[in-house]
């Protein structure tokens, strides 16, 4: 793939994640993600082979950007682990309630829609959530290790529970319309980490 290829590929990805992250992958027509990203409408085929192959690469490029995010955020100076993870969390909720101008988390938006309809779509959620869980086990580790945690399980374990917890209540936070949800979500991570600072 050569460079200005890749150029436009990049930029149908990066038009289309909020779209897709507002309406859902099957509400948005391709024709409509390409009049966005200004590309001739016949050269989507150029670029992905079909959509599932375009949803694919889309959560392929959204993870390997979130999972980035993480690191930066987890590796910042001057932060306990329990400070890093509850930054975590706060970035989490003022996402999901329009607090930043990032586009939604398609974890959340796409994990019911596409799971069943598409099983490369479903593995590339799958691939993605598992990153993701990994970095959140480490940090877990690491706030263990100096002391802001106190918790008793394996962080393998309730890095998975938690993100289970906060994928649900991301779902019930749009069913209610409230913010409710997530006040129990970060309580209920609270306790289950046993913060030392509750910064």
């Amino acid at each position: 793939m050569n460079t200005d290829t890749k150029s436009v590929r990049q930029n149908i990805l990066d038009v289309a994640r909020p779209i897709v992250g507002r309406k859902g992958f099957s509400a948005v027509g391709l024709n409509e993600v390409l009049h966005a990203a200004e590309v001739p409408k016949g050269s989507f085929y150029h670029y992905f082979g079909s959509k599932d192959a375009f949803g694919v690469a889309l959560l392929d490029d959204y993870f390997d950007n979130y999972v980035q995010g993480m690191r930066q955020l987890f590796q910042q100076p001057g932060l306990s682990g329990s400070a890093r993870l509850l930054c975590y969390w706060q970035s989490w909720i003022d996402n999901q309630t329009g607090q930043t101008h990032g586009a939604k988390c398609l974890a959340v938006k796409l994990g019911a829609e596409v799971a069943d309809l598409s099983e490369p779509m479903r593995l590339a959620l799958d691939s993605g959530t598992s990153r993701t869980i990994k970095l959140l086990s480490d940090a877990m580790q690491h706030g263990l290790e100096d002391g802001s945690l106190t918790f008793g399980q394996a962080p393998e374990s309730v890095a998975l529970r938690l993100y289970a917890l906060w994928l649900g209540a991301s779902v019930l936070a749009k069913i209610t319309r409230t913010c409710g949800p997530f006040d129990e979500a970060l309580a209920m991570t609270r306790q289950i980490l046993g913060c030392v600072d509750q910064q």
